[in-house]
């Protein structure tokens, strides 16, 4: 019997992924897709000219040899583990499994070269009719690469799984089992160039992307039931360039012109978000560690889609996988469209090489606007991270945009019992979570705003971090489409991510995480939702190359749905495994 194409597409997808991911780690390139709007680095004296004005966009082209220490490690594994799930509400299931994993661990770092990676692929086997068997492939990736000196080429790749809402709300869960589960892939990549004509600095950057979720059966509509707007998948592209000459060189102030493109194709109702910005800047040196930018510019932003296939009633048509077919002969419908001149006034501070900040207020999308970033890190052991963003994009170009400011040494944290990825890394460069990027899979464009703030820290052998945020998404749809109900809500999220592990002697240790999140709406049709979870592990080495695992994790979701009841489980976790 033929397998069903969008199974055997899903499988490939997946598949590629994988592969995607691990030739990243091999050929030492990960990294960024997200330049709405420009910063100033290009003349405005280096890492202290960036403005908030923007998300942060990739400059490695400059830094090749930034790093003096060469690394390269690469963990390859296989694991086998036995899982016992059990449901404390509201029923009283209690689920086996037996899981076999493959997977890699990978840094490099160098004069040219960095990247991390961390890719698994795992299988469940239930025992018993109710255990359904599932698979799954979670990785993160990035870092770059120097083709030759200026010019480098980056990517980066995300490989993870969410449990998701009749509302599109998506957070994480560590159930076993897959039937709930949420796929979502993340590629991209391109060149950046960084280069001098005499004073003048010029830097440009291109980067593409595809994005695709692939949704679990259970939150496919039944016949006659509206479709769940869930996004389904997106091509981005950006291209940018800057030009400008730094304070001192040849004026007491620094003077700059950039140009950007952003676009973000959606399959879901051909949805397009497209924003060409130009803007000329000038930079004041305040004081040896202030710097003051203006700048003034034209941007022209706009949102448009098609409508859904209708039938003979009007009633709008749902494809088989659940989401509403788009009508290609139905004409482009703007949903937003605004242009005209922006302005942004900015303030960075560098005290040292420790410690950074930078604050803007301007006016754009037709409104106030503002922003800014705070970087400090008191010594080689401490990093904190704090971002206030505002941009409009679709799911995918948030995602990338939230990769890209991801370093690109790292260390992956996973669930001890899933396998799956946790929503941070641990690291001590930056800012280390993504999980404010899932916290709604609606297919419509939005309007984000919002802070992220991380914190780590190495303490002797003791390593930890901690993550909170919140995002709220404002959607952008057509009135007149099958999606205008979207237009205007409001999705918000709370999140919170953290962990702590260290050894336990020479041939021990141990690790805990716990996440927490909180998704509301002011849709009317939909309930707000809460996911929270926390996890411990131990393991032992038996051998130099062998290791025993145990751990244990308690997961949880409530709504305030009055006849929906809130769900929560246990597991536990025994295996080994096999380092090579």
């Amino acid at each position: 019997m033929r397998m069903p194409w969008h199974r055997w597409a899903s499988g490939r997808l997946a598949a590629a992924s994988t592969l995607a991911l691990i030739a990243l780690a091999v050929a030492g390139v990960p990294a960024s897709v997200h330049a709405q709007s420009l910063g100033y680095e290009g003349f405005g004296g280096g890492e202290e000219g960036k403005s908030e004005a923007a998300p942060h966009k990739s400059s490695k082209a400059a830094r090749g040899g930034a790093k003096g220490s060469k690394r390269l490690a690469i963990q390859p594994y296989i694991e086998v583990d036995q899982i016992v799930d059990a449901q404390l509400s509201p029923g009283d299931d209690v689920l086996t499994y037996t899981q076999a994993a493959v997977g890699i661990d990978a840094g490099i770092a160098g004069r040219k070269n960095a990247a991390s990676v961390s890719v698994r692929y795992e299988r469940q086997f239930g025992w018993g009719k109710r255990a359904a068997d599932g698979d799954a492939i979670s990785g993160i990736a990035r870092g770059y690469t120097t083709i030759v000196p200026g010019v480098t080429l980056e990517a980066g790749g995300l490989a993870t799984q969410a449990s998701v809402e009749d509302g599109a709300s998506a957070f994480s869960n560590g159930e076993v089992s897959d039937r709930s589960k949420t796929k979502i892939y993340s590629v991209y990549g391109g060149p950046s160039v960084a280069t001098r004509a005499g004073d003048v600095s010029v830097t440009a950057n291109y980067r593409a992307g595809y994005t695709k979720v692939d949704r679990s059966n259970a939150y496919v509509a039944a016949p006659g039931v509206a479709a769940v707007d869930v996004f389904d998948k997106s091509v981005t592209q950006v291209a940018d360039v800057e030009a400008g000459v730094a304070p001192g060189a040849t004026l007491p102030v620094g003077v700059g012109v950039a140009g950007s493109f952003y676009q973000e194709d959606i399959s879901n109702l051909d949805q397009r978000v497209r924003d060409m910005q130009a803007r000329a800047m000038i930079t004041v040196p305040v004081s040896r560690t202030v710097q003051a930018v203006g700048a003034i510019g034209y941007e022209d932003v706009e949102v448009s889609s098609r409508d859904a296939v209708r039938d003979a009633d009007g009633n709008p048509v749902i494809g088989s996988d659940g989401r509403y077919k788009t009508d290609k002969s139905a004409p482009r419908t703007l949903a937003y469209d605004v242009s005209g001149l922006t302005w942004d006034v900015a303030v960075m501070w560098r005290p040292s090489r420790r410690t950074s900040l930078s604050a803007h207020v301007g006016r754009r999308y037709g409104a106030t606007s503002f922003g800014g970033t705070l970087s400090y890190a008191p010594d080689d052991r401490k990093q904190l991270s704090i971002a206030v963003y505002n941009n409009i994009a679709g799911y995918g170009g948030q995602i990338n945009r939230l990769l890209d400011e991801l370093p690109d040494d790292f260390e992956a944290v996973r669930d001890p019992v899933t396998g799956d990825l946790t929503g941070c890394v641990a690291t001590l460069e930056g800012n280390n979570c993504l999980s404010g990027a899932l916290g709604s899979l609606r297919s419509s464009t939005f309007r984000a705003r919002g802070v992220a703030a991380s914190y780590s820290m190495k303490l002797a052998r003791l390593n930890a971090g901690v993550g909170l945020g919140y995002d709220r998404r404002k959607f952008i749809a057509a009135e007149g489409t099958v999606l205008a109900s979207a237009n205007g809500v409001v999705d918000e999220n709370y999140w919170l991510a953290a962990y702590v592990s260290g050894p336990l002697g020479r041939n021990a240790g141990w690790a805990t995480n716990v996440y927490a999140n909180w998704l509301s709406s002011n849709d009317p049709l939909f309930g707000d939702v809460a996911g929270y979870g926390a996890s411990a592990s131990y393991y032992r080495l038996l051998t130099r190359r062998l290791r025993a695992n145990v751990a244990v994790a308690i997961d949880g979701a409530s709504r305030d749905t009055p006849d929906i009841n809130d769900i929560w489980t246990a597991s536990a976790l025994a295996g080994l495994r096999y380092n090579f």
